[in-house]
């Protein structure tokens, strides 16, 4: 506080008026150089109080000053005790005691005194000893200064201090402060976690003792972002991610970016360096990469990946004159082990096949899972005959592969299509088409064996693989062979039981007194550009049903309808739609369309248009396969959807995969954030419908909660 007020001797020709002693008033006057009447008027205008005090500790005189200072009069002041105007009267000691070792001359001593009304005033006061003729201490005098406000400021400073060093201490983000030559004067705990020094270790290093990430391009002669702060003045992020391995060998993925500090003239006299820990970002991020890139159930890289590579492989080909053999499997009995174990039995089985068909290829070569029971392998920079030497071994190695389930053993075999990939090659979609169709072939001739695709044949396989999906498929729309399931969620969120039940509508294939599942006749419909005819079907024939209900329907019970990304992008189908939902006369608000992310953002700028038009109507969306590419929490927030079911890759290992679990945490908050309910697929057991429970979804849907069944609807005749 020293800083604040400066000390002030009282002047001659003040102490001449207060300290009524002999010698005439002349003579004060001409010691102080001024009049009596301009001493008295400077006292009277002071906003410091001057006081004097007796032997006895009582106050023999003030200026009026005091009086705006203590509340009290002047009458009331002369005479009283110095004591009892201090807020801590044990204070008086502490005052005598420095008063004495100062030899009488105290200076900016700070006291709080106490106001007539209680609280307290914070004085700075200057005082020294007053003496009589003799020589003898008479009493004190001095001057007070109401120093109340500064230090109501420098509490405030105080206590933002204390804020900043607490919240320096709480945040989630390492803190480094340096002088001006980078040495550290300051290290929170989250950078000494990270960096691994204390601060009583840290503090005087120079920064790249302490903090020297690296990248993996290596930049040991860049020079240190803290010393470029503090040479250009200004602030710096480093754009890249770089690695710290502190001290105990942790290894820490950062962001880091360092503002100069400045003092009250603008010279800069540090930095302060900000590090941002983002090693579990980057760990979920390469998660997430792999799950983009690989099948969850097998471990095998996806379609996406390996048609992406197929691409890179074809313009090698193109470009380098090299060869290469692309393979379709598809394994033959494979629906036997499903229909007699279930679902569980048969992805145990595609697992414990996949790792042993992984080690017939070689490590620079690609076998991919692309849907189903199919598989794919790029061998790359290979001849036809040795890929076709490969296949043989895939082949062999399958036959003579048995798998066992609950004391029930399997034997299953595969039909494999193969390819050349050369200079004449034009694309992923002929390429793999060649393999595909040489792969029905080699099923079509009698199952488990191998077909090489030819040129000259490439016509009639294309036709008779062709006539063979477009056959069956139309041959049903025509003889009405559809046939409508369903399958009912169940709301998990007990904090909205007024949630609307949610039924999604599903589509089977009624033909020879068997019911075919969708994933037997949907991927050949999108190949062949059927599944426009297949989601009319559906529309038409649900609505249909729906007029011939009683009533028409209310906002407690949603229906779910899929729709396709071909039909979404096509604005026929849109009028087709509109024009059905107006004819049944239903309430719109128990309606809601479900379409896929992957179909939602092919082509971004029809479907918001889609849904925004039906969302008008009053329909509900909801987004299918949440969570299945990198980009979905980007696109959903251009997306007017309503529900968001998370993708079943996720809900599948929930139990053994925390990445898993996180990714239904995050997309269950995110969707809450939005105003979205969200939708949990795949439950297949009780134990995933309490985890998804405890996580916070508000629907499940499953196994565990319900198979599919035949829609029925209480209808009535017209």
């Amino acid at each position: 506080m020293s800083t604040i007020c400066q000390t002030v001797d009282i002047a001659d020709a003040v102490k001449a008026i207060i300290m009524n002693d002999t010698g005439s008033q002349t003579d004060n006057q001409q010691h102080a150089g001024i009049s009596a009447a301009d001493a008295e008027l400077i006292i009277k205008n002071m906003e410091d109080t001057l006081y004097r005090v007796d032997t006895t500790g009582c106050l023999s005189y003030v200026s009026p000053a005091a009086e705006q200072l203590t509340g009290y009069s002047i009458a009331e002041l002369l005479g009283k005790k110095v004591t009892d105007l201090y807020m801590h009267p044990e204070k008086r000691s502490e005052f005598l005691q420095l008063l004495s070792q100062s030899g009488g001359h105290l200076n900016n001593y700070e006291v709080e005194l106490k106001h007539k009304q209680g609280h307290g005033i914070w004085v700075l006061i200057n005082v020294r000893n007053t003496y009589d003729n003799d020589g003898n201490v008479a009493g004190i005098e001095g001057l007070i200064r109401n120093i109340t406000r500064y230090k109501q400021a420098e509490q405030a400073l105080n206590e933002e201090r204390e804020k900043a060093l607490v919240t320096l201490h709480s945040i989630a983000d390492g803190v480094i402060t340096t002088d001006i030559d980078g040495r550290i004067e300051y290290i929170n705990p989250m950078a000494q976690t990270i960096c691994g020094w204390s601060l009583e270790s840290a503090r005087g290093r120079k920064i790249e003792t302490v903090f020297n990430p690296s990248t993996d391009e290596g930049d040991e002669d860049i020079e240190h972002p803290v010393y470029t702060c503090l040479r250009r003045g200004e602030s710096i992020d480093v754009p890249l991610i770089r690695s710290l391995t502190c001290r105990d060998k942790q290894e820490f993925a950062i962001r880091e970016s360092v503002s100069p500090i400045s003092d009250s003239h603008g010279n800069i006299i540090g930095a302060v360096l900000v590090i941002h820990d983002i090693t579990r970002i980057r760990d979920m991020s390469r998660q997430l990469s792999y799950q983009a890139t690989h099948d969850a159930h097998t471990g095998l890289t996806n379609r996406r990946e390996f048609e992406r590579r197929l691409a890179h492989a074809i313009e090698q080909s193109q470009q380098q004159d090299m060869e290469h053999v692309v393979c379709y499997l598809d394994l033959d009995q494979f629906k036997i082990v499903n229909d007699t174990c279930g679902h569980i039995a048969g992805d145990a089985l595609l697992k414990r096949l996949a790792s042993t068909l992984h080690a017939q290829v070689r490590e620079n070569d690609t076998f991919a899972r692309l849907g189903g029971d199919e598989f794919g392998i790029l061998i790359e920079n290979c001849p036809l005959d040795q890929g076709t030497r490969v296949a043989e071994n895939i082949l062999n190695t399958v036959n003579s592969f048995r798998f066992s389930w609950n004391n029930k053993l399997f034997e299953i075999g595969v039909s494999i299509g193969l390819a050349c990939i050369d200079n004449h090659s034009q694309g992923v979609t002929e390429v793999l088409g060649m393999a595909d169709s040489a792969c029905f072939i080699a099923k079509d001739q009698g199952r488990n064996r191998i077909h090489v695709f030819q040129t000259d044949d490439a016509a009639l396989n294309k036709q008779r693989e062709e006539m063979h999906w477009s056959y069956k498929i139309k041959h049903a729309l025509e003889q009405n062979e559809f046939t409508l399931y369903c399958q009912p969620l169940r709301c998990v969120n007990s904090s909205c039981p007024d949630f609307p039940q949610y039924t999604e509508i599903l589509i089977r294939l009624h033909q020879h007194d068997k019911i075919i599942p969708p994933m037997a006749f949907i991927p050949a419909a999108e190949r062949y550009s059927l599944m426009q005819q297949i989601d009319r079907w559906v529309v038409k024939n649900f609505f249909a049903a729906l007029r011939k209900c009683p009533g028409p329907g209310d906002n407690r019970q949603i229906f779910a309808i899929n729709l396709s990304g071909a039909s979404i992008n096509n604005n026929d189908f849109l009028g087709f739609v509109i024009s059905e939902l107006e004819n049944s006369h239903a309430n719109p608000e128990c309606i809601c369309f479900e379409i896929t992310e992957t179909a939602a953002i092919s082509n971004l700028e029809f479907a918001k248009r889609f849904m925004q038009i039906l969302k008008g109507m009053g329909c509900s969306f909801a987004l299918d396969d949440f969570g299945s590419g990198l980009s979905s929490f980007n696109y959903l927030k251009h997306l007017p959807v309503d529900f968001l079911k998370i993708d079943g890759s996720f809900v599948r290992e929930l139990g053994n995969d925390v990445v898993s679990q996180a990714m239904v945490e995050s997309i269950n908050k995110v969707g809450h954030i939005m105003g979205l309910k969200t939708i949990a697929e795949y439950a297949e057991n009780q134990a995933l419908v309490d985890m998804l429970t405890e996580i916070g979804v508000d629907y499940v849907q499953g196994f565990a909660i319900s198979r599919p069944g035949p829609w029925k609807l209480d209808m009535k005749e017209d």
